[in-house]
């Protein structure tokens, strides 16, 4: 059974990877994007650190539908408000600042906090350890995405470089 300290636990360390992807990037090119249809890099990060934040905000609120009128705005309420314009330095920060503030509170949280049923935005009822689960999982993607853009700038992800470092220590 997967305990919330778990889940925090890894979606710190996917938080802070990407929060070093953002730091890593080169300077002044967080409007890259490699085709004019998708995302930039910076629209990207600042999507994972308001996500993160929004969400588990509305969980933390009280919030049990997502689906209900008015979501998006909602979401708003619980954002950073740091807009694409933050530099690179200033919103690695927020990311890690974001993410320690909440998992600090959802860590304060009784087992039956994360027991009760919520309607995902998508219509699925899930526990709000699932759902929890789901916005880790929602960062990890995005964060993949991050690294896809630094190997098109020719930089290895932080991850790779772990991994590399530990296999060069065998």
């Amino acid at each position: 059974m997967v305990r919330v300290e778990q889940v925090l636990d890894s979606w710190k360390a996917i938080r802070q990877d990407a929060a070093t992807a953002v730091e890593e990037f080169p300077a002044g090119e967080l409007n890259f994007r490699p085709t004019p249809e998708v995302d930039s890099f910076g629209q990207i990060a600042l999507h994972i650190l308001n996500a993160g934040a929004a969400l588990t905000g509305m969980m933390l609120a009280g919030e049990d539908d997502f689906t209900a009128p008015g979501f998006r705005d909602r979401m708003k309420e619980h954002a950073t408000g740091l807009t694409v314009e933050a530099g690179a330095a200033e919103l690695a920060k927020a990311m890690r600042e974001s993410l320690e503030r909440r998992a600090s509170q959802l860590a304060a949280q009784p087992a039956e906090f994360f027991a009760h049923m919520v309607t995902r935005f998508d219509g699925q009822r899930l526990t709000r350890l699932e759902m929890l689960q789901f916005i880790k999982e929602h960062e990890l993607t995005h964060r993949s995405q991050l690294f896809l853009y630094l190997r098109l700038k020719g930089i290895v992800p932080v991850t790779t470089r772990r991994r590399m470092a530990q296999q060069a220590g065998k």
